[in-house]
């Protein structure tokens, strides 16, 4: 199943589904039919300048969700949490390599004039809300007396940005309890406004700590060749990144990859990969049970002193006392 749309203001994704399938949408909810699955999406309005999208479902087919570029620039934000434990695959264009991927609980912030595909397979557990905020509401709601370049950037008119943020635990229960309230009882709708805002707050917690640089508007094409760039640091944890052999990948100068790289995932690219080597290492530990030694010479470690200290930098316990309690 394939649900392509554009996004321009006032576009209203429940009503396009249910268009799609052939199902009436009733007090803004589609009930997906038993034929093609369970679950429903909803959307909820704070107003014309606030909206949410509940999207909580299982379908029995896979499922692509193509997003084209606003025909038009407009001031909506669209922020994308998404927490599930299965596979998904979001493509930036014709990408073929997906950019969220297994156990990989993200958040994704853009302006609607960046074409996307997510892709969900087949009898995964579709999990995750839409945030879409106009950027003057945004920053009337956020109301910060000194905001970053990060923050100004997200709430400016006629910027252009892709930013993304993982989802911590406090962030996945408040999404929990969004996507699972009873919608039927009418304050319920008061409460989601309440969990939606602290997710809010929560994410631009993480952003107001991002380093005040200068920030560039990203074009299409520089957004998509970060996503491949992020694809490929990732693709071997075993083997830290070389930089010149990226910036030839992206087509970029060293210094433009390592700027842009940095302002989309809010960390340098060496130490983007070393924390996902850590967060690697604790999978391996946790869920695989995988002994100390073998998950360091696994992810490339030849002194498992080193893999040591840099996995008690990162969980403030040393890999094998974590296996141990965990």
């Amino acid at each position: 199943m394939v649900l392509e749309f554009t996004a321009n203001p006032g576009f209203d994704f429940v009503k396009h589904f249910a268009e799609m399938i052939g199902i009436p949408v009733r007090d803004n909810m589609l009930l997906i039919p038993k034929n093609l699955g369970e679950g429903y999406a909803r959307k909820i309005g704070f107003g014309d300048d606030f909206k949410l999208t509940i999207h909580h479902y299982t379908l029995k087919e896979d499922l692509i969700i193509k997003r084209n570029p606003a025909l038009h620039s407009n001031n909506v934000r669209a922020i994308f949490f998404y927490s599930n434990k299965e596979d998904l695959e979001v493509r930036y264009n014709n990408d073929e390599k997906p950019f969220f991927q297994k156990d990989d609980s993200s958040i994704l912030l853009s302006t609607n004039d960046l074409r996307t595909e997510i892709r969900f397979p087949a009898g995964s557990k579709i999990q995750y809300v839409v945030v879409g905020i106009t950027a003057d509401k945004l920053k009337t709601t956020l109301s910060i007396d000194q905001p970053n370049n990060t923050i100004k950037t997200i709430t400016a008119e006629d910027a252009s940005f892709l930013f993304f943020e993982n989802l911590d635990t406090e962030m996945q229960l408040l999404l929990k309890n969004i996507v699972s309230v009873d919608l039927n009882n009418s304050m319920n709708s008061f409460y989601v406004k309440i969990k939606v805002q602290e997710l809010l707050y929560l994410l631009f917690s993480k952003l107001s700590l991002r380093a005040d640089t200068s920030i560039k508007n990203i074009n299409s094409t520089d957004a998509e060749k970060l996503l491949i760039i992020r694809n490929e640091v990732l693709s071997d944890l075993s083997k830290p990144p070389v930089l010149n052999e990226l910036a030839h990948i992206a087509s970029m100068s060293e210094t433009k990859l390592k700027q842009l790289f940095k302002q989309t995932f809010g960390n340098t690219i060496y130490n983007y990969y070393q924390k996902a080597r850590m967060e690697e290492a604790a999978f391996l530990l946790k869920q695989a049970k995988h002994s100390v030694s073998e998950v360091g010479y696994e992810l490339g470690f030849t002194n498992l002193s080193h893999f040591s200290r840099l996995f008690e930098r990162q969980y403030g316990v040393t890999p094998k006392k974590f296996s141990y309690t965990t």
